[in-house]
């Protein structure tokens, strides 16, 4: 998909909401209340109601799209230019480009972000690299790395990528990420020789954990970390390039955005997935999205 095709197929709101319609609900319309399947049409209003309840309802009730006074039309131009862009699209180009005010803009990049978290992550297997990078600022000499924020890497050879936000770059930490991301049927670990790693591991992960020592090489034979450095080297390029900055509250938010195009990096239906995520993905409100905390 491209801008052109884009234009040339969801020239109007019908055509968007029609594709919607067909993303949400494959084997047809249900109630969000009821999820009565006995649902009629009503053309004028661009809504549907069910013959059951009477509950009537649009195909962006209840999604990431709902309460939004922007048409479909930008909201589709918006997900292809943040699902194309390799490092990132910023919300001032996003303003620039499709004309709209950089609090409007911010809000709609955020609520497309929040629509790329993945509900049921596949465990990884395979060749497994792990590494642990720090993000925050540019470093300085005496500045203690507790400073900044760590992210723990994890990439399967040839597959998925998993970038997640930790308190400390610790044992515990490494031990609690690689239990909910990486299945017990994995070949091999490649860390380098951080001491954090081999407490990190129960007795069967030690005997297939391989290192590199970093500080005389970067490849010995297959033991490497240079795919999960390259996915980092990526999103720091993102923040440099791109996004210029980010808060210690949304970084996950970033972290998911970089994932999930990553992972479907040779995807031909990339634009008509994170649809798919949006009409199924809950609300994100101003609301809680400015709010100090962001809760679950």
């Amino acid at each position: 998909m491209n801008l052109v095709e884009l234009n040339r197929q969801y020239s109007d709101e019908d055509k968007c909401r029609e594709l919607l319609t067909r993303l949400r609900w494959p084997e047809g319309v249900t109630c969000p209340r009821c999820k009565s399947k006995t649902i009629s049409r009503l053309f004028t209003q661009s809504k549907f109601e069910c013959s059951d309840c009477h509950y009537q309802f649009s195909v962006t009730a209840g999604t990431v799209f709902n309460d939004s006074h922007l048409s479909l039309e930008k909201w589709f131009m918006a997900v292809l230019l943040l699902c194309e862009a390799k490092k990132g699209i910023s919300a001032c180009q996003i303003q620039r480009t499709l004309g709209m005010s950089y609090k409007t803009a911010w809000y709609l990049c955020h609520r497309i972000r929040s629509a790329m978290v993945e509900s049921q992550k596949v465990m990884l297997d395979g060749i497994i690299e792990i590494d642990e990078t720090y993000v925050g600022g540019k470093a300085r000499r005496g500045l203690p790395r507790k400073d900044k924020q760590v992210v723990i890497g994890i990439r399967k050879r040839g597959g998925d990528l998993r970038l997640i936000r930790v308190n400390q770059a610790t044992s515990e930490e490494i031990k609690r990420v690689v239990a909910e991301n990486v299945s017990e049927d994995v070949e091999v670990i490649v860390t380098d020789e951080s001491a954090i790693y081999p407490w990190a591991f129960d007795q069967n992960r030690k005997k297939i954990h391989k290192t590199i020592n970093h500080s005389r090489e970067y490849v010995n034979g297959d033991v490497h970390t240079n795919t999960v450095e390259s996915a980092f080297s990526l999103f720091k390029r993102g923040i440099m390039g791109t996004w210029h900055r980010m808060s210690v509250k949304h970084l996950p938010a970033y972290l998911e955005e970089m994932v999930f195009r990553f992972n479907r990096r040779k995807s031909s239906d990339l634009f008509l997935d994170t649809l798919r995520h949006m009409v199924t993905a809950p609300v994100l409100t101003f609301e809680k999205l400015t709010a100090e905390k962001l809760t679950a």
